[in-house]
C-alpha cells in the first residue's frame, strides 16, 4: 500500500489505534469509517442497577407467556427438532412467511408469501437493502432525525444521507420536494427515502394520513423507492393502526416488519416485503450473509402465532406502554416545565428539546454520574446537529423509575442552567443550517 494511501486512512481515523493493531493498513475504507452507535455506547453504563435508563429501546418482555412458550418450545424439539434444526432457504420458512401475510392483515397490507423475505431482525433487512442498492457516494434521503441504525448502515456502505425534516405531522411533503428537486439539479440521483412512518424512533410522531399519499406520489413522480421501515406499527396506544404506503404504491416501497417490538427480540426475526424483481436480489443476498435465517427462531415464531392469541399479546403491550407513556408525561410536566417534548400516541419514545443554552451531548456524562441515562439527539442525524434534543425511552423502565429518572435528570439540568448563566455553554453543538423539525412537536 503507498504511503499516500497509508496517510488517507490515517486521516479518516485519526490514527488510533494503529500501534495495537497490526492490520490497521489493510482495512477497507468502509471499516474506517465504522463507528459504535452512541445507543449501544450507553449500554455498560445504562444497564448498571443504579442507573435509571430512559436510553435503551428494550421492549419490556416480562409480560410474555414464558410457561406456554416453555412448553411450546420443548414440543417442538420433541416433533420437529431434525427440521427446527437444519439448515433453511434463504428466503425463509414458508409457513412463517404465511403467517407474517396474516400478521400484516390488520394494517391493510395484502400480500403474497413469495414476496416476503425473512431476515435476522428488520436491522439485517436494512443491511441487504443498502448492500443490494447503494455505491459508495450515493445518495438516501432519510428524515431528521432520523432511527440511529439505519443511519448506522447507510454509513458502513459509504451513503451519502441527506435529511428532510419532520414536524409533529410527520415528514414535511413540500421539504421532501424541494430536497428531490434539488438534488435533480445537481446530478445527484436518490436511491431510496428512508421512513419510520409509524410512531417514529425518535422524535414519537406518526405521519398523518393527509401526508401518506402526498409522501408516496412524490417518490413515485420523482423515481425514488421508499424504505418503509414499521416495527412499532401495531403498537398504538388508542388501538389504531395507520395505512401503510406499502398498500398506496406496492411496487415503489419496500416495507420492514419486525418481531422484535410485539413478541420479543431475542428471536432476531424480522422481514422484508418486496415486490418479486427486489425480493429475488433480496433472497441472494441474505444467502451470501448468512446462508439461511435462525429456522430455530422462525418455526418457534409461526408455532406463537398458530396456537396463541398473539392479538391479546399485543393489546396488554399497548396498554403497558400507554401507562408509561403517561408516567413519562406526567414526570416532565412535574420536573421539567422549562424543557418541551411531544406526547407520542405509540411507540416506546418521547423527543425532549432541552432548554436554550444546553447541549444535550456534552451533558451526558454529568447526567450518567447522575445515574440517569438518555440517549442525545446528535445520535439521531448524520450531519452533527441534535445537541438541543434527547431521547427519553418509556418502553423498559416501570412508571416508578420512569419518574425518578426524570427527577435525577431534572437536577442535572438545573445545575447545567446555573453553569450556562454563569459562564456560558462553550461546549454548545452549531447549528449545521439543516432545518430542526421539532418546534411545533409539543
Amino acid at each position: 500500500m503507498n504511503d499516500s494511501r497509508i496517510a488517507s486512512k490515517l486521516d479518516a481515523s485519526t490514527g488510533v489505534g494503529t500501534r495495537l493493531d497490526p492490520w490497521f493498513d489493510r482495512y477497507a475504507d468502509r471499516a474506517l469509517g465504522m463507528k459504535q452507535s452512541e445507543t449501544r455506547s450507553l449500554f455498560a453504563v445504562a444497564n448498571r442497577p443504579e442507573v435509571v435508563s430512559l436510553a435503551g429501546g428494550m421492549p419490556n418482555i416480562e409480560g410474555l407467556p414464558l410457561d406456554f412458550l416453555a412448553e411450546m418450545t420443548a414440543k417442538l424439539i420433541r416433533e420437529r427438532g431434525p427440521q427446527l434444526l437444519q439448515y433453511g432457504g434463504g428466503q425463509g420458512e414458508e409457513e412463517l412467511r404465511e403467517m407474517i401475510v396474516e400478521v400484516m392483515r390488520p394494517e391493510g397490507i395484502r400480500a403474497h408469501p413469495d414476496d416476503i423475505t425473512i431476515t435476522t431482525g428488520s436491522q439485517q433487512a436494512l443491511d441487504i437493502i443498502t448492500q443490494i442498492f447503494i455505491n459508495p457516494g450515493d445518495v438516501i434521503v432519510a428524515e431528521a432525525p432520523s432511527y440511529v441504525g439505519a443511519l448506522g448502515v447507510f454509513r458502513s456502505y459509504q451513503a451519502n444521507v441527506v435529511h428532510v425534516p419532520l414536524d409533529k405531522d410527520g415528514l414535511i411533503p413540500d421539504a421532501l420536494e424541494e430536497t428531490l428537486t434539488k438534488l435533480e439539479r445537481e446530478g445527484r440521483e436518490v436511491k431510496f427515502l428512508y421512513t419510520v412512518p409509524n410512531f417514529h424512533n425518535p422524535a414519537g410522531v406518526s405521519m398523518s394520513p393527509e401526508r401518506r399519499p402526498q409522501i408516496v406520489e412524490i417518490c413515485e413522480r420523482h423515481h425514488v423507492l421508499i424504505l418503509e421501515d414499521n416495527p412499532y406499527g401495531m403498537l398504538g396506544f388508542n388501538d389504531q393502526t395507520m395505512t401503510p404506503l406499502q398498500t398506496l404504491n406496492p411496487d415503489g416501497v419496500i416495507y420492514l416488519g419486525s418481531f422484535s417490538k410485539t413478541f420479543a427480540p431475542g428471536y432476531r426475526v424480522g422481514w422484508a416485503l418486496a415486490n418479486h424483481a427486489v425480493t429475488q436480489r433480496l433472497i441472494l443476498a441474505n444467502e451470501n450473509a448468512v446462508l439461511s435465517p435462525t429456522k430455530m427462531g422462525q418455526l418457534s415464531i409461526a408455532e406463537y402465532l398458530r396456537s396463541y392469541d398473539w392479538m391479546a399479546q399485543i393489546k396488554e403491550y399497548r396498554s403497558m406502554y400507554r401507562e408509561r407513556r403517561d408516567a413519562m408525561t406526567a414526570a416532565l410536566d412535574k420536573y421539567l416545565p422549562q424543557a418541551s417534548w411531544n406526547v407520542p400516541e405509540g411507540g416506546f419514545y418521547t423527543w425532549v428539546k432541552v432548554p436554550e443554552g444546553i447541549d444535550a451531548k456534552a451533558m451526558l456524562p454529568r447526567a450518567t454520574t447522575n445515574l440517569v441515562a438518555y440517549v442525545s439527539g446528535t445520535a439521531f442525524y448524520a450531519d452533527g446537529q441534535g445537541g438541543d434534543h434527547m431521547r427519553l425511552s418509556f418502553c423498559y423502565p416501570t412508571p416508578e423509575r420512569i419518574e425518578e429518572g426524570v427527577r435525577r435528570l431534572s437536577t442535572v439540568i438545573k445545575s447545567e442552567l446555573e453553569t450556562v448563566e454563569m459562564f456560558g455553554n462553550p461546549e454548545r453543538h452549531t447549528d449545521t443550517g439543516v432545518e430542526t423539525p421539532n418546534s411545533n412537536l409539543r
